[in-house]
């Protein structure tokens, strides 16, 4: 099965995370139509996460950008009763990287974008994954070997790239200073959708805000 989006498409993981979303900028200037995909499996802040993808796609008003694809992954008979799955006990600003570590995240994220762009005949599906990242299944060796092997299902073979895999989080922040990143969404512990400011990961955001000394204009439940 081929479709209209072949060609000069490319799919994207699009979580509604700063990475992500700069991705989605960046790859829109170098002139691609972007397909981007969302993976809902029940964990607690995808909510707020979908809900930020539709902003900031709306906010860039850009004809390049195909409607979001949500594919269910349900992943809560395989995490069972885990902080990702019950918001207790969620890793909190002072936890290492390693605490946020979800088994088999990127397999499971990427596993039906992947069939899904190799029936419609689009080459490439694109991460924001940053050489920092320091997860096992975020490695080159990884991916490469993922698509490989999901190639061999008979499909088209998909590509996975990795546009900022050579760069760290400062870089990535300068890339996206003229994108509207207030839109974007980063946190484990979503209060009403609105960033908990005691999380790993909203820690991590005001973080990246700070190492381009730029105004976070993040809605902070918890100012510190």
């Amino acid at each position: 099965m081929t479709s209209e989006l072949a060609g000069n498409t490319i799919g994207l993981m699009l979580s509604g995370g700063l990475d992500s979303c700069i991705l989605l900028g960046h790859l829109l200037a170098q002139g691609w139509k972007v397909q981007p995909f969302f993976i809902r499996a029940g964990l607690v802040w995808e909510d707020a996460e979908f809900r930020a993808t539709g902003r900031y796609c709306r906010a860039l008003a850009s004809a390049n950008v195909a409607p979001p694809i949500v594919f269910e992954v349900p992943a809560d008979d395989l995490y069972g009763e885990h902080w990702s799955t019950t918001g207790r006990g969620v890793p909190d600003a002072k936890s290492p990287d390693a605490a946020v570590f979800l088994p088999g995240r990127n397999a499971l994220l990427t596993i039906k974008p992947l069939l899904w762009c190799a029936a419609h005949g689009i080459e490439e599906l694109a991460l924001g994954v940053l050489k920092s990242n320091p997860f096992p299944d975020a490695t080159p060796a990884f991916f490469e070997s993922y698509a490989a092997a999901l190639a061999m299902t008979g499909g088209q073979p998909v590509r996975i790239v990795r546009p900022f895999s050579g760069m760290d989080k400062y870089e990535v922040m300068l890339l996206g200073r003229d994108l509207p990143l207030g839109l974007t969404f980063c946190c484990i512990a979503p209060v009403r959708s609105r960033h908990c400011g005691r999380c790993n990961k909203c820690a991590e955001r005001r973080a990246a805000f700070r190492l381009v000394d730029a105004d976070d204009p993040t809605d902070y439940v918890h100012a510190s």
